[in-house]
């Protein structure tokens, strides 16, 4: 069976792009970004954890 681990971070503006390139290349997989509940964007992440 695959198992996974997950992380979350805020998305903070004009470095979107920076911050998803930075958990990319550390092999997050990115699942959703959502309105996080203060109004900025939060984004989810998930990477399979090596058996």
């Amino acid at each position: 069976m695959i198992k996974w681990e997950y992380i979350t971070t805020p998305l903070l503006l004009h470095r979107e792009t920076a911050i998803l390139n930075n958990w990319g290349s550390e092999g997050w997989e990115l699942v959703q970004i959502v309105t996080g509940p203060e109004g900025g964007l939060v984004a989810f992440f998930k990477r399979q954890i090596a058996a």
